[in-house]
């Protein structure tokens, strides 16, 4: 059994049931995405099972997937949708996905401090680099993954001094002496570093509960030397038991090299499922979500994630390690590339066996499809084989999936003693366990 006694779990906001032609069931709900009461709808549903935490994805490019016939077209921005949720909300922790490629840090301390008050100390930032979109922020091409996380690193730093250059605690609101606040604790930072250059102090306090807890989803060796050094929490790709059980090894491993107690670092994939009364109905839900992608799809896709181009192999040939690419050469995603070449140098898999793979036809997710015994049998395997601390959903197939995670599924999870039947706190620290 994994450290923690009881599992972690948040739910994507991402319309994840909706992928491939799910959007065409007539069940589907589609119509609803274009208002933000369906997404507080979603959080209340979530906050009522009592689920940690809200997650949501960013995208600020527009790429040839996202738009034709999937339901997909990037994404309003996450971090308003949150402070609209926080409204009708009062405990389940909110976390939004920020760019520090593209965005001034100062803006995003501020944004970030807003958003935690709004909520009542129920923010949380997944920390992303982006992996595409330089073009919509001037002529420079995309940076480096060295460059990007060099500079995520900076960027996370100067965020942190900005939220403790303003500390709560400097509002005294003393009407007897005149003293509103404490000028002697508000303070400039005067951060000059290789990328940014920023005084301080940020434009309001922080919040009483503390500071944001901070979640990173980076895996190849770049990624986790960074995730561990700073995050609370890890959004990890993670297909399989035996690539979950290396990387929060390696995490935990990294984080105590860090100086970190490695049990703070919560290990969390996301869970696509595809749940049904039966397994056959589930599977039919996995195959739609699928069928939309050709093989002239599927080609490009392993061709963008891995640099490999096997369309001019039979479905049934191997493929091999002395196959693979170069490792240094640019690829869309270094996490899903890393995660193919592991998994074609173990098990020489077949042209067609890679094709399927979610690293080309999704986002290298865990993937669990079956009934509710099913996929709960899923969870505890991994749980307890060490793979994972918990996990954010992503409902897969029909808005039916995800009605029976929340009616079935979570209720099982309570009654074994995996999760919890009520809240312990208040704020997004006090669901991770941050003290």
């Amino acid at each position: 059994m994994a450290a923690n006694k009881q599992l972690l779990i948040g739910l994507s906001l991402s319309a994840t049931w909706m992928k491939g032609d799910g959007w065409r069931r007539a069940d589907s709900g589609i119509e609803k995405m274009n208002s933000i009461d369906y997404y507080i709808d979603l959080a209340k549903m979530a906050e009522k099972s009592k689920l940690d935490f809200l997650f949501k994805a960013d995208y600020l490019y527009v790429s040839p997937q996202m738009i034709g016939d999937s339901a997909n077209y990037g994404s309003p921005d996450p971090t308003m949708m949150f402070a609209a949720i926080a409204h009708e909300t009062e405990r389940i922790g909110l976390v939004t996905t920020i760019s520090t490629t593209f965005n001034p840090p100062y803006v995003v301390a501020r944004q970030l401090q807003s958003l935690h008050w709004l909520s009542n100390g129920r923010a949380g930032w997944n920390i992303v680099t982006s992996i595409e979109g330089a073009e919509n922020f001037g002529d420079s091409p995309m940076p480096s993954p060295q460059e990007r996380y060099a500079k995520a690193g900076e960027f996370t730093d100067v965020v942190r001094k900005l939220w403790d250059s303003f500390p709560s605690e400097a509002i005294v609101i003393d009407r007897e002496s005149g003293v509103f606040s404490d000028k002697d604790k508000v303070t400039a930072i005067h951060h000059n570093g290789d990328f940014f250059s920023v005084k301080g102090p940020l434009t309001l306090p922080s919040h009483e509960s503390g500071s944001i807890p901070l979640f990173q989803a980076g895996a190849s060796d770049i990624g986790r030397n960074f995730a561990s050094s700073v995050a609370d929490a890890i959004f990890a790709a993670m297909p399989d038991i035996e690539s979950g059980v290396e990387l929060r090894n390696d995490l935990r491993r990294r984080a105590t090299e860090h100086g970190r107690d490695p049990n703070t670092i919560k290990v969390l994939p996301g869970l696509y499922f595809f749940l049904a009364d039966s397994r056959e109905e589930a599977h039919e839900l996995h195959k739609a979500a699928h069928a939309h992608l050709s093989m002239e799809r599927r080609h490009a896709s392993l061709k963008s994630v891995l640099g490999l181009d096997l369309s001019g192999l039979p479905l049934d040939s191997c493929v091999t390690a002395a196959m693979l690419p170069n490792p240094n050469q640019p690829v869309r995603s270094r996490t899903h590339a890393e995660l193919l070449r592991r998994f074609i140098t173990k098990y020489q898999p077949t042209v067609e066996e890679v094709l399927a793979r979610p690293e080309v036809v999704g986002s290298a997710h865990w993937v669990s499809v079956g009934t509710v015994e099913d996929v709960l049998n899923d969870i505890i395997e991994r749980f307890e084989g060490g793979a994972i601390d918990g996990f954010i959903a992503l409902p897969g197939g029909s808005e039916k999936s995800m009605n029976i995670f929340f009616e079935k599924l979570m209720p099982e999870l309570v009654e074994r003693g995996l999760f919890k039947s009520e809240y312990m706190g208040f704020t997004l620290r006090d669901h991770l366990g941050i003290s």
